[in-house]
């Protein structure tokens, strides 16, 4: 009796492998890790195991497909998986929100080390995060330093309620968020001079300066991109005007920027006569990327001398 032979399913990692090759004709910067995302994304799953693959469900080509379309069109994977990873935590991302890179992990760093240092001292580390996004700075500061007092401010409503909504999904629903423009001369005034720490990644990018990636240039949204100012630099300056007022005596600012941003943020703290040892950090690629400073109490900027 003959007969064609029956057809062996086509096994997860073959799709993944075909999604691959997808992906990288498109540009995609990381085609294999989206497409292994998109396969436990497509699965429910949390991760997938090519080694040890699941079962695939039935439909799982049709879905998985139309995943990989919407990625090859350069829709950002956050978006299609509606979460991100940054440092210790997972947190929602949705459209119209800034979804947090990579870099802005060593941003919360000092913020991090600053108010354990606190707490390890017996006090009680306030610290603001202005421009919060999603709340993944000011989330990783109170998931990571129990006990520390964390305020998250951001103009957009969309990002005022998925911080609020990210809070109480990790659990720091002691979190206060606060609707808010850092360019208010008013802003969070209950706690003008008492805060230990100011920790923000604000719009910095200069108008002409229009992002090359189709996720940030089409995605992102304007509000938290682009920084006003023919240099990008006018929310920066309001972050730092902010955290004069602000910090108290010794407090930490930390704020990133871009790359060819470095001397200028300097001038721009050191121009207040609000901070000393006002320095640069890098990222993780060695860019100097985070400006990093303390607040003195100087004449002329609000205090008596010190």
């Amino acid at each position: 009796m003959s007969g064609d032979a029956p057809t062996a399913p086509v096994t997860l990692r073959a799709y993944v492998e075909g999604a691959t090759r997808v992906l990288a004709e498109a540009g995609v910067g990381s085609p294999r890790h989206d497409a292994t995302e998109l396969a436990a994304h497509a699965l429910g799953l949390p991760r997938v195991d090519l080694v040890l693959p699941p079962a695939l469900p039935d439909g799982f080509a049709t879905t998985y497909a139309g995943l990989v379309e919407r990625r090859r069109a350069r829709e950002p994977l956050q978006h299609i998986t509606g979460r991100t990873a940054f440092r210790h935590l997972t947190l929602r991302v949705e459209p119209g929100v800034f979804v947090p890179r990579p870099e802005t992990e060593t941003v919360a760093q000092p913020a991090v080390d600053e108010a354990r240092r606190l707490l390890a001292a017996g006090r009680t580390p306030v610290v603001v995060d202005l421009c919060t996004g999603t709340g993944a700075i000011a989330l990783s500061v109170a998931t990571e330093v129990p006990g520390a007092r964390v305020v998250a401010v951001d103009l957009s409503p969309e990002a005022v309620d998925l911080t609020r909504r990210n809070a109480a999904a990790v659990g720091a629903t002691d979190v206060r968020v606060e609707r808010a423009d850092v360019r208010d001369p008013d802003l969070l005034a209950d706690l003008a001079g008492t805060v230990d720490v100011v920790v923000s990644n604000p719009p910095y990018i200069p108008p002409d300066a229009v992002p090359t990636d189709p996720e940030v240039r089409d995605h992102d949204p304007d509000l938290a991109l682009y920084g006003g100012g023919a240099d990008g630099l006018d929310v920066p300056r309001a972050v730092v005007a902010a955290a004069a007022r602000l910090l108290a005596p010794g407090g930490l600012l930390v704020m990133e920027h871009a790359e060819v941003q470095d001397a200028p943020a300097r001038d721009v703290a050191s121009a207040t006569g609000a901070f000393t040892d006002v320095g640069t950090a890098p990222d993780l690629t060695g860019r100097p990327r985070t400006l990093v400073a303390r607040r003195v109490a100087a004449a002329g900027v609000g205090d008596s001398p010190a």
